[in-house]
């Protein structure tokens, strides 16, 4: 079987797991935390950087630094993981669910502004995929009505919008490191800060509401409960592995871009003859190559594509499931039809994709799909 992903181990994650251990110090923010920290501050320009123990978390954080209270609305898309909304609605915020666009899943920036109410207190665009979404009309309509913007950029790590590093243009950003994405720790995440205001809240409330942080930088003779927070620091050991995958960031995203070019190139005329749509990126985006997806014409074709890609041993599968339409949610919902996110949910099926699939793997994987849909079309 030709599993959906495997995580790549890069040779120094547990040389550095044993430094981590014989150092005295795992319970976290030490050495490889900062220095984990610090590369991303350097190499994107975030203005802060604080690991957590999952993307998860750091959109808790981001939803406490937004001051998120009981009756503000927060317009985050349908289509995407759960988190993304949970983060908020445990601060006791009204999610409004915004459509994607027609031709990728990312929020419909020409939607949000008709969503926007005297309670709206913030924006959360979700980069799906790792493309970039239409950030300078997001922004735009952020500054015009006063909101605070949080890019979900858990599947975003080295993307761009434009020139600008996915994470570095909303207020705040949240970054996952989970098993399935490009750079890895198992589990693990990270909040990125981009405005000053936030900094100093934001390390209290890593620290469990306490400024614990500025009394280790001698910055304070003690310190105490201040505000707010969680447990929300990672060991040394999550992240050491991190750093010897940041190590390797380089030579990582090569080549699943280059597998991701391979698919591209043997799927096209496929596409071309309309068994199914790629992945659409807008020319002010940036590939990441976190996924790579088909967009099949209906969910049966879908469930039928993935039972016949497990029969000739690949792993393929669906993904998110419409929020809005959830069993948690939908009597929450305003009801508005959200049709092209529900496209998404019921069409979209994401292929293997991780660093160790070769050229063989690719070669059986398009076959399988080939196959398919000559035998759909004979019928």
């Amino acid at each position: 079987m030709i599993p959906f992903n495997k995580p790549h181990l890069t040779g120094n994650e547990t040389l550095y797991i044993t430094e981590a251990v014989e150092s005295g110090k795992i319970s976290g923010n030490g050495i490889f935390t900062q220095r984990c920290q610090k590369f991303f501050e350097q190499k994107y320009g975030f203005a802060k950087c604080l690991l957590t123990t999952s993307c998860t978390d750091a959109l808790e954080m981001a939803a406490m630094l937004c001051n998120i209270e009981p009756g503000d609305e927060v317009i985050i898309p349908s289509y995407t993981f759960v988190s993304t909304a949970l983060a908020f609605v445990r601060q006791g915020a009204k999610v409004v669910f915004a459509d994607s666009c027609g031709n990728n899943p990312n929020i419909d920036a020409t939607k949000i502004e008709s969503l926007i109410t005297e309670r709206t207190k913030a924006i959360v665009p979700v980069h799906y995929a790792g493309v970039a979404c239409d950030m300078d009309s997001i922004m735009a309509i952020a500054e015009q009505y006063n909101l605070l913007v949080v890019e979900d950029a858990a599947q975003a790590i080295d993307s761009y919008y434009k020139v600008r590093p996915l994470g570095s243009i909303g207020h705040l950003a949240a970054f996952s490191f989970h098993e399935t994405k490009n750079i890895i720790s198992g589990e693990g995440g990270m909040l990125a800060i981009n405005d000053d205001r936030f900094v100093r809240r934001a390390e209290i409330i890593w620290e469990k509401g306490t400024n614990r942080a500025e009394f280790f930088r001698g910055e304070v003779n003690k310190y105490g409960w201040v505000d707010t927070g969680s447990s929300f620091l990672p060991s040394e050991v999550i992240a050491a592995f991190l750093w010897a995958q940041l190590e390797n960031l380089k030579e990582i995203q090569t080549k699943r871009i280059e597998i991701w070019n391979t698919y591209y190139e043997k799927l096209k005329p496929l596409a071309d003859k309309g068994c199914f749509k790629l992945l659409d990126i807008p020319d002010y985006a940036s590939n990441n190559a976190h996924m790579f997806y088909l967009l099949c014409r209906s969910l049966s074709e879908r469930t039928e594509l993935i039972k016949h890609l497990k029969a000739n041993g690949i792993l393929a599968v669906f993904h998110y499931l419409s929020l809005h339409s959830s069993e948690y949610y939908k009597d929450k919902h305003d009801g508005r039809p959200l049709p092209n996110c529900d496209r998404f949910a019921d069409c979209l099926v994401r292929l293997p994709l991780f660093y160790e699939l070769g050229k063989t793997d690719i070669n059986q994987i398009v076959e399988s799909i080939k196959t398919f849909f000559l035998y759909e079309n004979i019928k």
